[in-house]
This record gives C-alpha cells, structure tokens and sequence, in this order.
C-alpha cells in the first residue's frame, strides 16, 4: 500500500521541515485550491470522498463542514476552525506521531478546511503533555508565516487566516467538541446543550468546526489527487486510509497506516506481530477505552465502522487494547472505570455519582469483598449510567462500553471473584 498520512515518517521519526515537506508535494492541495477551486468546490470534493471523523465518532467531514453557514446566512464576524489535538483515549496515540512528525501535514489541512469553512481563525486545541508536538507545531507554524502560507492574502489570494497551538489542561471532556470550545474561551470543560450546534454557535457564539488530528491530515490528500483516488484506499465499506494501533501483549505494539477495513486478524498477528509467548487472546477493546469488548470470533472482522458497529462495538479511534489470558478482566475494567470516574466533568448525577459507584462495587469485587447482588448491581448501573439520554453527554455511556460488553463475555470471571473472595489472577496465571 502507498503510504499517505505516513509518507513523510521514518523509522528514526525525524520532523518534517518545511523544505522536505514541499519537496514531497507538500502544500501542492493549497496551491490547487487557492488557484483552480471555489471554497464550494473543495467541500464537494470532501464530501464525495466519505471521508469520516477519525476521533471516534466516524460522522461524514464534508457533511458536517456543509453545516456551517454561508454568504447571507451568515451574520458578519469571524469564523472559527479548531483541531481537536487533546488525544486522552485510552491507548490512542496515533494523533501524537502525526503531529510530532509531519507539522505540515496539519496545518495543510486546517489551512485547505479553514478556506472550505470560510473560517479566518484556527486553533490547535492540543494536550498539554504532547511538550514535542507543540514546539514542534510551533516551529512549523512560524515557517508558514514566513513563507505566505499563513497571514494575510496566503499566496496572494483573498484568503486570510491566523493559527495558533494551544495546550491544554489535559482533562479527557475536552475531547467533546462543545466542552473542548468551553474550555478554549476560558470557562469550566463542561458540555454544551446540544442545539445549538458549534456549527452555527460555537466559540465565542459564532460558526465553528472542530476536526480530529487524522481527519485534517487527510484533507491535503484529498484535495490534491480527488475524491475518487481517496475511495480506492479502502478495501473494505469505507474510504481512505487509517492509523491502527495495538497495546498489550504482543510482540510489536505500535501503529501503523493501511486501508479501511484490514482485518483485525491481519493487524494483530501481521503488524502487531501476533501475541508473545505464553500469552493466549482472551479479548480486545477495538477503538480505545471507551468501546465494547470483542473476543477471538471477531478477529476476521474488517476494521470499518459499521462492520465494528454492526459486531456490537465501536471502532473508535482504531487503537486497540489487547487483554490477553492472563490479566484480569475485572482489573482492567476498573482501571478503565477508574479514569472515567477522575475524568467526569461533575455537571450530572449519573456521571459524577454513578461512576464512582461502578468503581467502588468493581474494587469491591476486585479485592475479594464481592458479593453476588454485585453482579446485578453492575448491569442496573450499565442499564441506566449507560443510556444514551439519561446523561448530559456520552462520557458515562462510553465508560459503561467496556463493562457492559465485560459482563457479557467475562462473566465467569467475575462469578470467579465474588464465589472465590480473591482475584483468581492475582498469582498471574490466569484462569485456574
């Protein structure tokens, strides 16, 4: 497969500076648009790739651009473009090498879909422990003002545009658009009522797009050599290319570009170099922390999001967590609820009480103090705290994933624990 997001990554993982950027067709996309295509005319082009959101939720780019409010539908003021770089999924880290890496890459992409949006402002919404990116995108920034790619009149069109980096706190809330535009006008990381939409208010109560690190790096690509190029990348029901990656205990874990809908099996035993040694596949969470559970019978599944969906989980950000035979499912689904419990913006009761409900009652089970009506217990809290409807946003929803789908592949773990009074792993052997 030709490299697209990766083309510019070696194995030594040297940043990309403008100069190499450029000789490798870089800014070629802005170029083409600012001089041969209408803001219409990439946002057709966009939208004709399906390309979908590589955050998580997999909405379609070009649809959610189309949103945002044009010509007279438009009062007068800025526009606004942001990059969700705030990668707090856990096991994601695909976001970070693109950053780290190929800046340019980036800032290509918000430049081409700020110039879609008729955005004049973009900010890079970045986690504040990503220290290498963020100079990194600094330094790349600098370049591009430098050079006429950022400013005013980029390469003597029409178009303006400013972009700043901007780190964050680090809470993982920010990774919901609406709470993410909270927290970048200063004010407490928690979600907005939904409507209105950040498309039509958003930052500063004006027109905003919030896109994915993946998702813009794409945009160049798409531009540049079309729509119909960018769909023959996929093998599978979805277009383009994506970066998986693969933690736990197998022999290489990393990340890696190939196309939409590579088998699991294909990432995990060809790419991840397939399990080490004394180690057996017991399960795997598809997308991150905050997906469904799925077990060896899924592993010939295509890595796309309606096969993923359609299996009973999400494919998420296309990370995926590894629990192998020998660590223990009830751990790991607390460590999990743990996070997710810390991370609860506190604005309602079933996500600020809830989940540090859910985590007494798993380390109750964990430490040997479990008793049965726990079990019943834990699916009451998946059935309520893990309603779409029953909470403000899907933070709790998404914390209950991994528990729900625990209990309804892992039971005999937990039965083990509560009848036991002591986690059976804790000699790491795992199952006795």
């Amino acid at each position: 497969m030709e490299p697209v997001l990766t083309r510019n990554i070696g194995p030594e993982r040297y940043p990309t500076n403008l100069a190499a950027y450029q000789a490798n067709h870089g800014y070629r996309g802005l170029r083409k648009a600012l001089t041969e295509m209408s803001a219409d005319d990439c946002q057709a082009v966009v939208k004709n790739s399906s390309l979908r959101g590589r955050g998580g939720a997999g909405f379609p780019t070009g649809m959610k651009w189309s949103f945002v409010p044009r010509g007279d539908a438009c009062t007068p003021g800025h526009k606004y473009l942001v990059c969700n770089a705030d990668e707090m999924e856990p096991g994601t880290f695909k976001d970070r090498l693109l950053m780290e890496c190929d800046p340019h890459q980036l800032i290509e992409g918000m430049i081409l879909a700020a110039y879609t949006i008729g955005a004049d402002i973009a900010y890079i919404f970045i986690r504040g422990e990503y220290l290498v990116a963020i100079q990194r995108l600094r330094d790349a920034i600098a370049e591009c003002y430098a050079s006429g790619y950022l400013g005013e009149r980029i390469l003597g069109s029409d178009f303006n545009l400013q972009m700043y980096v901007h780190p964050s706190a680090g809470r993982y809330i920010c990774g919901e658009e609406t709470a993410l535009i909270n927290a970048l006008e200063g004010k407490r990381a928690n979600p907005r009522a939904k409507p209105p939409f950040p498309q039509v208010s958003g930052l500063w109560g004006r027109p905003t797009i919030v896109n994915n690190v993946e998702t813009l790096c794409n945009i160049p690509h798409i531009i540049d050599r079309g729509a119909d190029w960018f769909k023959t990348l996929g093998i599978g029901e979805d277009s383009g290319t994506k970066l998986f990656g693969v933690s736990g205990k197998v022999n290489n874990p990393g990340c890696w570009e190939l196309p939409m809908g590579t088998p699991i099996r294909e990432i995990i035993d060809q790419h991840a170099g397939g399990m080490r040694a004394g180690f057996q596949l017991k399960g795997f969470l598809p997308g991150g922390g905050s997906t469904d559970f799925l077990v060896p019978e899924h592993l010939d599944l295509a890595m796309d999001y309606n096969v993923i969906g359609a299996a009973g989980s999400r494919m998420g950000t296309g990370t995926m967590i590894i629990l192998d035979d020998r660590t223990c499912p009830v751990g790991m689904v607390l460590n999990l609820i743990r996070f997710f419990a810390q991370e609860s913006c506190g604005f309602c009761t079933p996500c600020r009480d809830g989940l540090p409900w859910s985590r007494q009652v798993l380390e109750d089970i964990e430490n040997g103090a479990g008793r049965s009506e726990d079990l019943e217990t834990l699916a009451y809290q998946v059935k309520y705290i893990g309603a779409i409807g029953n909470t403000h946003c899907a933070l709790a929803p998404g914390a209950m994933e991994p528990l729900q789908s625990a209990l309804k592949y892992f039971y005999d773990d937990f039965a083990r624990h509560v009848n036991g009074g002591q986690c059976p792993y804790h000699n790491n052997t795992g199952a006795p």
